[in-house]
């Protein structure tokens, strides 16, 4: 039997999706309760709001506003998120610059600059910026070489990109990940980083082929398995 790492990253799904209480994703609860499971940081999604500000959203609607067309203020005022406000990149960067490893997923096209902005000033000291969108990803490159990205991809076809991409983190799902894989990444210096990883067996499998990191909406169990 292979030997697992010494050290795996270990990261919450849009915080502690799987939390066991409740706490809504994307939102500040969810990530101090990924980090207080043991994680060592988390992902999180990032739109665009209609005034040109950040919000943490996965979904296009939020409050059943569609996002990029209301402002920011206009989305905070319409309500909590099951009681949480909905945060903003800048509250997470401030929040956490220091005590998390941040999985920055940018959702839409014609952000990149603002985000890169943001990154720039927090400096935060563990995370990557990744996009399913390649654009996004050339367009943070062009706008700062030195920005750490990352390629997500569900399928095959959009795995391919990775070659082409000025990344340093290659995220495929679980799915599509192999040994063989794997070490491919790692012979191209990447770093590779799966998800949505929420079974232990699955856990122990993608660690002993070799990732470097996992991302799980239970993030609880994800430090059960391999820290406990």
């Amino acid at each position: 039997m292979t030997a697992l790492p010494t050290q795996i990253l270990l990261l919450g799904h849009r915080g502690a999706r799987r939390g066991g209480d409740g706490t809504p994703e994307n939102t500040i609860a969810a990530f101090d309760l990924a980090l207080a499971h043991g994680a060592d940081g988390f992902e999180f999604d990032v739109r665009l709001t209609g005034d040109g500000k950040t919000i943490l959203c996965h979904d296009p609607k939020l409050h059943r506003l569609v996002v990029r067309r209301n402002s920011l203020k206009y989305l905070l005022a319409a309500g909590s998120v099951d009681g949480e406000a909905p945060a903003t990149l800048e509250d997470v960067l401030s929040r956490y610059r220091r005590s998390a490893f941040l999985n920055i997923e940018i959702k839409v096209r014609g952000m990149e600059d603002l985000v890169a902005r943001a990154v720039k000033r927090a400096r935060p000291e563990q995370y990557f910026i990744s996009s399913f969108l390649p654009g996004v990803i050339r367009r943070l490159h062009a706008h700062d070489h030195s920005l750490l990205l990352g390629v997500l991809a569900q399928t095959r076809w959009q795995l391919r990109r990775w070659k082409t991409l000025p990344i340093r983190y290659v995220a495929p799902h679980y799915r599509l990940i192999s040994r063989r894989l794997v070490a491919q990444l790692h012979a191209a210096g990447k770093l590779v980083i799966t998800w949505t990883v929420n079974d232990r067996r699955r856990m122990l499998r993608a660690a002993r082929l070799g990732v470097d990191g996992i991302i799980s909406d239970n993030p609880r169990l994800l430090v059960e398995t391999f820290r406990q």
